[in-house]
């Protein structure tokens, strides 16, 4: 195989490079060069997708067998459809890399496969969408389904999605996965989200990877779920975070009403508690059924521990800044309830 992978430099962009290379296919990146070096082995083009002298220059490069674009998440559809068009001659397929955010009922229902999709036109600018005063749907989710609908374009049954809920492992940006590991370190009392069984469906970067690619050798098309088919409970999923880094920290679990009058935030203050029905019903069995492989949770969590404590650094990314609630907040909340 002979594959161009738009980003490639960070997170599943080198995750998707690292694994391609292992397999021996030959590989182009396209990327501006500013969010982290070349993968070793990679033929580098850079360039802005959002120019399409750029596009075509890189075009000229072709042809390949597939792209997979892992870099959309911060263009509006127009941005996606330009790259699309400027690339259909010259490959295959299209693997694009989306998000369970494009789904109507996201994050209120189970989610399928088959559930509808939010509607934006595939050459919408970056100003289409609303966000609902609940918090959803999202202006991010109007603008990632207008993508989806970009690439369908241009490249009708050749496409494939996959819609991700949670992304954690080594060199994860958002800090949601280190958030939870550099707390559990400090130790001490933590405030944790009950009800403590409640199960969590983080899927690991690398097995994105490895399904995207499988996916790229095939002749699938549509769209898959990528969450984990068996999940973790949070109470497992803390235990974990203080078995690998050796902390002495007690959870406290704390139900979802007392933390709201304390004004804790979902899903960034406490990263990946959310309490909406379907934030964690994400049906993922169409993915299992063409080749999804999920590793347990707590290889996640242990791995992203010893990519840290090796002075694992993130590419910079003003989200990381959003996940934690503040030491001195937390301490409040547990004196109260004391």
């Amino acid at each position: 195989m002979r594959i161009l992978v738009i980003g490639g430099t960070w997170f599943p962009g080198k995750a998707i490079v690292e694994n391609a290379l292992s397999r021996g296919w030959g590989v182009t990146t396209f990327n501006r060069g500013r969010s982290g070096p070349d993968v070793p082995g990679v033929e580098p083009v850079h360039g802005d997708r959002t120019d399409l002298e750029d596009l075509q220059r890189l075009a000229r490069q072709g042809p390949w067998d597939a792209v997979i674009d892992t870099s959309s998440s911060d263009f509006p559809p127009r941005d996606v459809l330009l790259a699309a068009t400027a690339l259909r001659d010259v490959a295959r397929r299209w693997v694009h890399i989306s998000t369970v955010s494009v789904y109507q009922g996201w994050p209120h229902e189970p989610l399928t496969d088959a559930s509808p999709l939010l509607d934006c036109p595939p050459d919408a600018d970056d100003t289409y969408g609303y966000t609902g005063e609940d918090g959803s749907p999202t202006v991010y989710g109007f603008q990632k389904a207008g993508g989806e609908r970009a690439v369908s374009e241009a490249f009708g049954d050749a496409a494939v999605f996959l819609r991700p809920g949670v992304i954690l492992g080594p060199g994860e940006y958002v800090g949601r996965l280190p958030w939870w590991l550099t707390r559990a370190k400090r130790g001490g009392k933590i405030l944790a989200p009950a009800p403590s069984g409640q199960r969590i469906q983080p899927v690991d970067v690398r097995d994105v990877a490895e399904f995207a690619l499988d996916q790229t050798a095939s002749d699938t098309s549509g769209g898959y779920n990528v969450t984990h088919p068996d999940g973790i409970t949070f109470e497992g999923f803390v235990d974990e975070c203080l078995s690998v880094t050796g902390g002495a920290g007690k959870p406290v679990w704390v139900g979802p009403d007392v933390l709201a009058d304390h004004g804790v935030a979902q899903w960034t203050e406490l990263p990946l508690w959310r309490t909406h029905a379907g934030a964690w019903a994400v049906d993922s069995s169409p993915a299992v059924a063409a080749g999804l492989r999920c590793r347990p949770i707590a290889e996640t969590v242990r791995d992203t521990w010893a990519w840290l404590a090796a002075d694992g650094r993130p590419v910079n990314h003003p989200r990381w800044a959003e996940h934690g609630i503040a030491a001195e907040k937390e301490a409040k909340i547990l004196a109260s309830l004391a």
